[in-house]
């Protein structure tokens, strides 16, 4: 708190959120990437594969993975999806596993977003027909949503709005998460 021109005191301004080692990626298409200084697991939240089977994330320990969370009715979702389909085909070996995960509701809804992820391979097909995941993560709402995973299910970085996700930048930001042991 400083003293301000009148009675009382103005609160100070707030302090930027502290930021990880990986905020030095935080630059040209991920400039508004977030970069949380203190690790946070991801939510022990369920959600479905094309077959309908229950998934967690904690199902993907071990692995690098990109968590991206999009609908048919966010135009942004479905600009970036290309993107994030050829970022999961430059990485083949399975270190890197993305998790595109639609949150549309309704039979027509989820129908038309399995027909739209198939047409964007290798992406797999996830969904939270519930729509509530968006909420889950530090976007809070925010569509679509990307979040980047490290081995162990922590946030390592969030992005809200629609990125290029095959850009040098991200492959950066996942290859340097790919790296930690």
């Amino acid at each position: 708190m400083r003293a301000g021109p009148f009675k009382g005191e103005v609160p100070a301004e707030a302090e930027p959120a502290a930021r990880s080692e990986l905020a030095r990626f935080a630059t040209g298409p991920l400039a508004r990437l977030e970069t949380p200084a203190v690790l946070e697991t991801a939510p022990d939240y369920v959600f479905k594969d094309r077959e309908g089977t229950e998934v967690r994330f904690t199902d993907f320990r071990g692995k690098v993975v990109l968590v991206n969370l999009w609908a048919m009715w966010c135009a942004p979702c479905r600009t970036e999806m290309p993107t994030i389909a050829s970022l999961a085909s430059a990485y083949p070996d399975g270190d890197l596993v993305v998790l595109p995960i639609n949150v549309d509701t309704g039979e027509d809804a989820v129908a038309d977003a399995r027909s739209f992820i198939d047409v964007h391979e290798p992406l797999p097909f996830y969904s939270d027909t519930r729509f509530q995941l968006p909420f889950e993560f530090p976007g809070k709402g925010k569509m679509p949503q990307t979040i980047l995973l490290d081995r162990e299910g922590r946030i390592r970085a969030a992005f809200s709005g629609e990125a290029d996700w095959n850009s040098a930048e991200a492959r950066a930001l996942i290859d340097a998460v790919l790296a930690e042991s």
